[in-house]
């Protein structure tokens, strides 16, 4: 008898409950939240905000969303001491579930550019129920047209539908908020990646 390779299973509408405890009001200390960052930390300070849509346009309670970034000096922490030195930590997790109006919200900064011709981004993972793997995305942002229009990933992508990629600079009280919704299927599908 041969075996044969078994898909993934579905992580369910859990995973978020276990892996954001802290943010769902569990007595159990979460690994990541959902700040990468400390006040003191260098650069510009913003928020990420967003929601999650199914195919039908319907907001989505139960996603979780995972970031990661470069800080604004264009580094990653390295070691727990960098971490220490500079309050950016450059990686966020956050469930949709808790939010009165199912939102991931992320505070961080704004990423420098990596080497190269790349734009200022941030990598997101998003998982959620029915999903047999996580998929991958990025975030890049409207007031950086001119690294964008010279970003190799971006430009891989069809012209008409770059604007998925797109965080929008939004106006109120504080730090900057940049509005990023992720839409899973249909009409305005966010641009997934293979990786």
């Amino acid at each position: 008898m041969t075996l044969k390779q078994t898909p993934s299973q579905t992580v369910g509408p859990y995973f978020a409950y276990g892996l954001c405890p802290e943010q769902y009001n569990f007595d159990l200390k979460s690994l990541f939240t959902t700040v990468l960052v400390d006040h003191e930390t260098p650069g510009e300070h913003i928020t990420i905000v967003g929601q999650v849509f199914d195919g039908d346009g319907k907001v989505i309670g139960d996603a979780m969303v995972e970031m990661s970034q470069l800080d604004a000096a264009g580094n990653y922490p390295k070691s727990h001491a960098d971490i220490g030195r500079t309050g950016f930590r450059g990686f966020a997790r956050v469930g949709t579930g808790t939010d009165p109006e199912k939102r991931f919200i992320v505070q961080t900064v704004k990423p420098a550019a990596a080497a190269g011709d790349d734009a200022p981004h941030v990598n997101v993972i998003v998982l959620m129920r029915g999903m047999l793997l996580h998929t991958f995305t990025r975030l890049y942002f409207e007031d950086e047209a001119e690294a964008n229009s010279k970003d190799t990933v971006l430009a891989s992508v069809p012209a008409e539908r770059r604007h998925t990629l797109i965080a929008r600079r939004e106006t109120g009280a504080g730090n900057a908020v940049y509005r990023f919704d992720i839409h899973m299927q249909g009409e305005n599908e966010t641009v997934f990646f293979d990786l």
